[in-house]
């Protein structure tokens, strides 16, 4: 019988979504989860009654837990499907796209690959920095929870699909690293865009050149960081 949700977000996110969630289902327990850890000490009866919803986080779902939800988990990404995958506001911006959006999506093992359930869609303001665009991305984000949170709250059956397809390419770790390593060997015009780009140091993402074993990051200076 469905009557859990596990939430897995922020503390402020937590209690402001649980309020929603519950005045929808009023029966429904809200679990908060914030870590990996909190993730794997949830007992397996809890799971199987649970659907779980995971908000703008980082952690990595395990099979185990997946596997063991009654209910699914879905997932609201800070990007849209053209960018799976981490940091997706950068390279948005570095390939400087028009259009940026936000995306819900039913989880399975593969990160940001399961099926797409809505996508909202908008366009990158002029000028926009990564924090910016990361905050309209997360205001995109809350109002689509606020309009999916009833389905959420009440629905067994698992949640309508889109059929709108993630891209091929993902975002990885090791890509990021590849646009940090060659970013100062660039032309001028190019290192200037890298380091509007990256240069405030979101998630360690720094333009850099390692010559002779030595590396050289290209950072914003303080005064451009506080207003980016």
């Amino acid at each position: 019988m469905f009557d859990t949700i596990i939430l897995l977000t922020g503390p402020a996110e937590h209690s402001v979504f649980t309020s929603l969630l519950r005045g929808y289902n009023p029966r429904l327990t809200v679990v908060p989860v914030f870590t990996l850890e909190d993730l794997m000490a949830i007992e397996e009866d809890w799971l199987n009654r649970a659907r779980l919803i995971a908000f703008t986080t980082t952690v990595i779902m395990p099979a185990e837990v997946l596997h063991r939800l009654g209910y699914g988990a879905y997932n609201f990404h800070p990007g849209p499907p053209q960018y799976p995958g981490r940091a997706p506001a950068h390279l948005a911006l570095h390939e400087r796209q028009p259009n940026f959006g936000a995306t819900v999506h039913r989880m399975i093992e593969r990160v940001d690959s399961g099926p797409i359930v809505e996508v909202e869609s908008f366009a990158i303001p002029a000028d926009s920095s990564v924090a910016g665009l990361e905050e309209l991305t997360y205001t995109r984000l809350v109002g689509m929870f606020w309009r999916m949170a009833k389905q959420l709250a009440t629905l067994q059956a698992p949640l309508a699909e889109s059929g709108v397809q993630w891209a091929v390419k993902r975002n990885s770790r090791h890509g990021h690293q590849q646009i940090r390593n060659n970013g100062v060997a660039s032309p001028k015009t190019e290192q200037q865009h890298r380091v509007r780009v990256f240069g405030a140091d979101h998630f360690g993402i720094v333009p850099s050149t390692n010559p002779h074993e030595f590396q050289f990051r290209a950072v914003l200076p303080e005064t451009e960081i506080a207003s980016a």
